[in-house]
């Protein structure tokens, strides 16, 4: 008897979809004609085990007990999920050939094999398990998986990734989150002060935003433009560029500070002629963005419908499990296998019925066009999140699915549009001695940007291009009609809001100053994973730690009262760009998962005795959070997060997994 173990049910119900009929539906499993089994996990079934039942005098928390590090670790049966472990268990003893099909990720391999090593399954099956790697509910695709097994022995070191990254969250959630709550009820503050690898330093974000903001100085800084006329009646505008000799009079980004010297070159050219120093005309071309990531498509939700990243992953989840409209959600990867390409006209044909714009997009998509999105040497455990051929059931989506679906529909069908052509233009000119430059873009073919709605091609207002710039070459005399002066005010950076908070986590390395470690985050993934980014956040504002006035997210009093507290390398990604370092060569069998817990542990003694010594100042007087801080929001099914109470603060942060790297 083969024995398939999904991740989830909706899984399971869509692996049977592709195999033969009829089929018995039992608790807990799905009998194939031939006697193969069908069954499945519910998320985690298995959590790392409580504090206390390493030792029962855990269960308060005490300074005198950190770190609390356990010698021989321990997996308990979730609660709520026993019933299915214990179908599983007889399953997995009865099965002759045992069959992975957790998600195609870090976390998904390890959610299975945890199973299968906690229900000591003898060496030799365990040794003939293979993998099933699932992309696309659709049946087609799951049978395309199905006739491509691999050994679940190749996938091992990515396990053993997996299980380092939670035994690491563990260790340092739980002591770091035990400590610094017991220095702030030494301070008179009664809360949850967490800390976690990826909150932390995305808090810090904020807190340093925040800071940023508060200390900004506003002043005006001035611009001076020329109208230019040709001698064949063409009017365009060209920006003064100041030369050394205006440097006193600058900021450190050559914004000009004083009025009168931008009156007196404005004064200066009016009236007076114009010679062309250099006149550039190039056709250029740009290429259709990407197909989304789950990040990306929760940043482009996030600006286009103000959509929180839970909103969006909890969307996405529902378009992927229920509708089957789209490919696995929880992806990094903004690239297709080039196999994918075939599956092309009829994905497009069943936008053809999804109706509104993108039905007129999927009409005249040519499917024989093959983007750079098709990169078989770019695509990871899974690819691009695309549509699938059951895009025709657009009509039945809620009004948030089909906002979502829409996004996700239109960056593929990008792919099949021609680039964006246009002419790329700058000029500079002479005069009075003075430096202008004027730079244009004209449209020539719209290509993929046909697809996008007039607000979206509207131009950014920061944009000094010009739509057209008139034909000129080198010398040519030109007349300045009039010299004005702009004025301007420098502003702050702008508050983070869901969208750039997100872009932030995503591209964190340009918030670090150390090229080691940037170069590292420049190769990972950012801060947090997808799946769990969205969870991150919820959490923080969950704690109070990050509060929302409109649309723009701050760290509140008590955020940033705990921040002030905290070590520096708390507070950066630092640590997590060394961790994903770490785990990502463990993955790929270059370092020993005891190598990395071992420098863990010592480097989380290090970080304890520093909590030992923060003073506590900064954080009396805080006001307290509320009194039932994780009630449910409404229609919200999300459980605690870790450290909600002293026997659970360990494992709860398994009780989803979503939350392995908060």
């Amino acid at each position: 008897m083969i024995l398939y173990i999904a991740e989830k049910p909706s899984l399971a119900r869509a692996i049977a979809s592709a195999l033969p009929t009829p089929q018995k539906k039992e608790e807990g499993c799905i009998w194939l004609p031939n006697g193969d089994c069908i069954s499945w996990c519910i998320g985690h079934l298995l959590e790392q085990a409580e504090p206390h039942q390493y030792n029962p005098a855990y269960k308060s928390w005490n300074l005198d007990h950190l770190p609390i590090i356990p010698t021989d670790w321990q997996w308990q049966e979730k609660t709520n999920t026993k019933k299915q472990l214990s179908i599983l268990k007889k399953l997995i003893k009865k099965a002759s050939v045992l069959v992975h099909a957790g998600d195609p990720d870090r976390e998904g391999q390890l959610l299975v094999d945890e199973v299968l090593h906690y229900t000591k399954v003898p060496s030799q099956k365990l040794k003939n398990t293979q993998r099933l790697l699932v992309n696309d509910l659709t049946p087609s695709a799951i049978k395309k998986a199905l006739n491509n097994l691999r050994s679940n022995n190749e996938f091992a070191a990515l396990s053993r990734s997996a299980l380092g990254r939670a035994r690491a969250d563990w260790l340092f959630g739980l002591n770091l989150t035990r400590a610094y709550t017991i220095r702030g009820r030494q301070a008179g503050y009664q809360g949850v002060l967490s800390i976690g690898r990826v909150q932390t330093p995305v808090l810090g974000l904020v807190v340093a935003r925040d800071k940023e903001r508060d200390a900004f100085v506003p002043k005006n800084f001035y611009q001076v433009w020329a109208n230019i006329q040709t001698p064949q009646g063409a009017l365009f505008q060209a920006k003064w560029l100041p030369s050394e000799a205006c440097q006193p009079y600058m900021d450190d980004e050559n914004r000009v500070l004083s009025l009168p010297l931008a009156q007196n070159v404005a004064n200066r050219i009016t009236n007076k002629p114009a010679t062309v120093l250099e006149a550039n005309y190039k056709q250029k071309k740009q290429a259709a963005p990407l197909p989304y990531s789950l990040s990306a498509l929760q940043i482009d939700a996030a600006k286009a419908f103000s959509l929180s990243a839970q909103q969006v992953l909890d969307t996405c989840q529902a378009l992927y499990e229920r509708h089957q409209m789209i490919t696995y959600p929880r992806s990094d990867c903004r690239y297709l296998p080039n196999q994918q390409h075939k599956d092309a006209p009829a994905i497009i044909a069943a936008l053809t019925h999804s109706g509104g714009e993108i039905q007129k997009g999927a009409e005249n998509a040519d499917t024989s066009r093959k983007s750079k999105a098709w990169n078989d040497k770019q695509v990871t455990a899974h690819h691009a999140i695309i549509p699938t051929t059951q895009a025709h059931k657009a009509a039945s989506l809620s009004k948030t699915e089909a906002l979502v679906f829409h996004l996700i529909a239109r960056q593929y069908l990008m792919q099949f549009y021609p680039e964006y052509d246009y002419l790329a233009s700058y000029i500079k000119l002479d005069i009075e001695g003075g430096v202008f430059e004027a730079k244009g873009n004209t449209p020539i073919a719209l290509g993929w940007k046909a697809l996008l709605s007039s607000k979206n091609k509207s131009q950014d207002p920061e944009d000094e291009n010009q739509n057209e710039l008139p034909k000129l070459s080198k010398s040519d005399a030109l007349w300045c009609t009039e010299g004005k002066v702009q004025e301007k005010i420098t502003t702050p950076p702008a508050a983070f809001t869901d969208a750039t908070l997100l872009a932030a986590m995503t591209g964190i390395s340009r918030f670090v100053s150390d090229k080691d470690i940037r170069a590292i985050l420049k190769e990972t993934d950012g801060l947090g994973t997808e799946a769990t980014r969205a969870s991150i956040l919820e959490l923080l504002f969950k704690r109070g730690f990050l509060i929302r006035q409109g649309k723009q997210i701050h760290a509140s009093q008590t955020g940033r009262a705990f921040i002030d507290c905290l070590p520096t390398q708390l507070v950066t990604p630092d640590m997590t760009a060394k961790w994903e370092s770490a785990l990502n060569n463990i993955s790929r069998g270059e370092t020993s998962y005891q190598e990395f817990m071992t420098n863990l542990e010592e480097n989380l003694s290090q970080l304890l005795s520093a909590s030992r010594s923060m003073p506590t100042s900064a954080l009396q007087n805080l006001p307290p959070p509320s009194k039932n801080p994780f009630a449910k929001r409404k229609g919200s099914n999300r459980r605690k997060p870790a450290g909600t109470s002293t026997s659970k603060a360990a494992s709860s942060n398994k009780k989803r997994r979503s939350k392995a790297s908060s």
